[in-house]
């Protein structure tokens, strides 16, 4: 049985490419990050945290945990609190590379498995009527960063992605589907 610990449609669409064999069982642990964890680390931190606390209820099962981090000047952005901290991390990325981190992890009956999966996006100077018309929609309310990069206001100043689209959506579906498919996981 393969487990997905997140309720993020995203995900479940991303992972509906290997398989539509799967159950959601949305992790509920606490995203607070420790001190003494790297910004570069944190979404690898989290996805082996809601892995495995999923994979304690389901010890035959195969558990999939994910998180994805925004970083930029060193700062983690999570999901903002309300309309105003969405417009500040906007604001923040504006004509700016900032990373998107992508952790994962597999467990599998007592064998564990965890990465990252990094990618640079690069925004050009958003205008502010245009930050104030995608606030407006409530989409970036519930995503790290203030921005999900499927959404059609962040085409509009999306000028690059170096790495995994996939990834910056919150599933590096390439990466998982390789280790999936190995010997180790065989699906």
């Amino acid at each position: 049985m393969l487990i997905l610990a997140s309720s993020s449609p995203r995900r479940q669409e991303l992972l509906s490419l290997i398989t539509r064999d799967f159950e959601v069982v949305p992790a509920d642990v606490n995203e607070d990050i420790p001190a003494g964890i790297a910004a570069i680390e944190a979404a690898e931190y989290l996805a082996v945290k809601k892995c495995m606390s999923v994979s304690l209820f389901y010890p035959e099962g195969t558990v999939i945990g994910c998180d994805t981090v925004v970083i930029a000047d060193g700062m983690i952005l999570g999901k903002p609190t309300d309309e105003k901290d969405a417009v500040r991390m906007l604001r923040l990325l504006s004509g700016k590379t900032h990373s998107v981190c992508t952790g994962v992890c597999i467990s599998d009956r007592g064998k564990t498995l965890s990465f990252t999966e990094r990618t640079e996006v690069t925004f050009t100077p958003i205008p502010e009527d245009l930050i104030k018309a995608y606030i407006e929609t409530g989409s970036p309310l519930d995503k790290a960063g203030a921005y999900g990069i499927q959404d059609g206001h962040v085409r509009l100043f999306t000028k690059k992605i170096d790495g995994n689209y996939d990834s910056v959506m919150g599933l590096p579906i390439y990466s998982l589907y390789n280790k999936l498919k190995s010997d180790t996981y065989g699906y």
